[in-house]
């Protein structure tokens, strides 16, 4: 895929190609075509749209991020068109401009500022540790299900007051939304109707746990939400079972997936491994950094031009689709030196893994890292020798970069 003619980021068998031939495409396309067009990819269950332009070079993401009053998130951060029946479960403050964006962000954002995730931070050393545990009695494992996606799911739920019994509940429906397209999740028979199905029922829960709290309020995140106006506001129902959405989908998913890619660096690069393990706490900011932006774990965010504009010299329409590449910019070799090398001493490292600078920055981004880092602390203290041993399972996605299974061993 080194020819430009041969690139075509509508097709699955792009993002079913390796790393490095995704890497190569897109170093053509920063190089030859920064605003390349392509149709759209083929959703059976989506309404078919008129093509989009893939924005691949660090500076136009960023600019274009910058550019709310340009460039809307109002729809979908996906390429296709939702069908009407999904803005029900799906109209969360990501698909939002200001200012209805500005006061849902300003309500919930009190539960992500750096003080609370240190308050957390216990809470998710203490979890990573259990996790290992259990990791040291079996000896081997699938990573992604028993380790990486463990951590997240457990700290959200317990913010949110999920009980134990439903975190698999959780954790399931959660993947069949996000693995639309994905045989092992939304089969290819009605697969509009399983994914409103997940997220009916996930938001059903939301709607029983806020119930239950606003009679018998607790210490989490879902009692503050329901029973305190903050600024004088407040969550409706609705909004809440979308922020909860939210969280899963992007605090859940998007940290499973660095949590995978970062085993699959570390095996793929001994020296790297043994460098960090060597002085923990000295390289466990630059290393999760590092981890994060070669994972990308959502490779993609959907921009709709609310008007005939110009972005660094190319001209688009209103209406025009943008999907800003965050994978691409990762790699961008005018602002990464060698961007495909793994350098856990990388700085400075202004990746974008967490979106780019602009309203729509990610909320979660210090619960992110303070995730990764304590479970690759535990990893690397308790059980050094832990290495990927077969090829990632990969998600089927040109949206989310993830992995679906990745089978590991201690020895």
């Amino acid at each position: 895929m080194t020819a430009l003619a041969d690139i075509d980021l509508s097709k699955g068998g792009f993002w079913a190609a390796p790393y490095a031939d995704r890497a190569a495409a897109f170093e053509v396309l920063r190089r030859e075509k920064p605003f390349a067009f392509f149709a759209e990819p083929r959703v059976m269950w989506a309404r078919p749209g008129p093509g989009f332009y893939a924005v691949t070079r660090y500076a136009d993401v960023v600019e274009a991020s910058r550019r709310p009053d340009d460039f809307s998130n109002a729809e979908v951060v996906m390429v296709f068109e939702r069908p009407p029946e999904s803005v029900e479960f799906f109209d969360s403050m990501i698909n939002m401009d200001d200012p209805r964006h500005a006061r849902l962000r300003r309500i919930v954002s009190r539960a992500f500022t750096p003080s609370m995730i240190e308050r957390l931070d216990g809470q998710i050393r203490r979890v990573a540790a259990e996790i290992v545990d259990d990791l040291l009695e079996r000896r081997t494992c699938d990573f992604v299900t028993e380790v990486a996606e463990r951590l997240p799911l457990t700290i959200i739920c317990r913010m949110m007051g999920v009980p134990q019994s439903r975190h698999r509940f959780v954790a399931e429906r959660t993947n069949i939304i996000l693995g639309a397209g994905d045989s092992e999740y939304t089969p290819d028979e009605n697969q509009a109707a399983t994914i409103l199905t997940a997220a009916a029922e996930l938001a059903g829960m939301v709607r029983e746990l806020a119930a239950e709290r606003v009679e018998a309020p607790g210490d989490d995140l879902t009692s503050k939400l329901v029973n305190a106006n903050i600024d004088g506001e407040k969550l409706s129902a609705r909004e809440l079972g979308s922020f909860f959405g939210i969280l899963m989908q992007a605090g859940n998913e998007t940290t499973r997936t660095a949590i995978s890619h970062g085993l699959l660096l570390l095996t793929g690069h001994p020296d790297q491994k043994r460098l960090w393990a060597g002085d923990f706490e000295r390289h466990a900011a630059t290393a999760t950094e590092e981890i994060v932006r070669l994972a990308s774990p959502i490779i993609y965010m959907r921009r709709t031009a609310t008007r005939d504009c110009e972005l660094n010299g190319h001209r688009f329409n209103q209406g025009d689709k943008l999907l800003l590449y965050y994978w691409s910019a990762n790699r961008d070799e005018t602002v990464f030196d060698d961007p495909d090398r793994f350098d856990i001493t990388r700085a400075p490292n202004p990746h974008l893994g967490f979106g780019a600078p602009g309203p729509h920055h990610c909320l979660g981004a210090h619960l992110a890292r303070s995730e990764v880092t304590a479970i690759f602390r535990e990893l690397l203290a308790r059980a050094p020798g832990i290495h990927a041993t077969a090829e990632p399972d990969r998600l089927r996605s040109n949206f989310l970069n993830g992995i679906k299974h990745l089978s590991c061993s201690l020895s």
